[in-house]
């Protein structure tokens, strides 16, 4: 197989920032080439960066043969050739900077700074809610503000999307439905209205299908696909483009 990326010289970089997802395609592809086309026609205005930042659920993990059906690989089928949609998603991320594995200090974020997107899908809280990190929870909002001030502060100014988190079938790691619903989601929804963002309601989403929750956690290929087509339609709203 070949992999075209397909950009001018200045989106070199954005390349370089997919670093870690190269890897991980190499490996599922042996002997694999990747080319790149660089010129006239083919400059980074021509296409849409989309970032999908986010935890495990955004990653994948326990999504069948999740390199093909991962939510982000199934939203840039969704969209189409003009986009490149990139998965920035890390088991076990926490948006909360004192959580046990804060999104702030992982190889993602500076990747996904470098990404320089258009577009920002943030899907961050699932972990938040353990009770080692929700201990914290006095400083989630601050700090997903600190989040959307960072994002919006590059100069590719992104339009940015926060998600509601997934249901949680049954509590599992110490992650509890009753804290991602009754806290962390209203928090969200804050910071949201304050800063003026599109909410993605994943929550809604998944909760008449969990099972597709096998773990009570994860979505499972089909759920993942439930939440790229619920991306799908909150990118291609009326309102999103503006």
């Amino acid at each position: 197989p070949v992999l075209l990326w397909h950009g001018g010289q200045h989106s070199l970089k954005a390349l370089f920032a997919l670093k870690p997802q190269l890897i991980d395609w190499a490996k599922h592809h042996p002997g694999a080439s990747l080319h790149i086309v660089c010129g006239p026609g083919a400059e980074p205005g021509s296409f849409i960066r989309v970032a999908c930042v986010g935890d495990s659920i955004t990653f994948g993990a326990g999504v069948e043969d999740r390199i093909a059906n991962n939510y982000p690989r199934v939203l840039g089928k969704l969209l189409g050739e003009r986009y490149q949609v990139s998965n920035f998603g890390v088991n076990g991320a926490t948006l909360l900077k004192k959580g046990d594995k804060p999104y702030w200090k992982l190889p993602a974020f500076k990747n996904v700074t470098d990404f320089q997107p258009h577009l920002v899908i943030i899907k961050l809280g699932t972990n938040d809610s353990k009770p080692q990190n929700w201990k914290y929870q006095g400083e989630y909002a601050n700090d997903l503000r600190a989040l959307v001030d960072h994002f919006q502060s590059l100069p590719s100014k992104p339009k940015i999307w926060l998600c509601k988190p997934a249901p949680v079938a049954r509590t599992r790691w110490g992650i509890s439905e009753k804290t991602v619903k009754g806290e962390v989601i209203p928090l969200i929804e804050s910071v949201a209205k304050e800063k003026k963002l599109p909410i993605i309601d994943l929550f809604q989403a998944l909760d008449d299908h969990r099972d597709l929750l096998p773990d009570g956690v994860h979505p499972n290929a089909a759920g993942a696909k439930i939440i790229a087509n619920t991306v799908h339609a909150a990118l291609s709203s009326k309102e999103s483009q503006k």
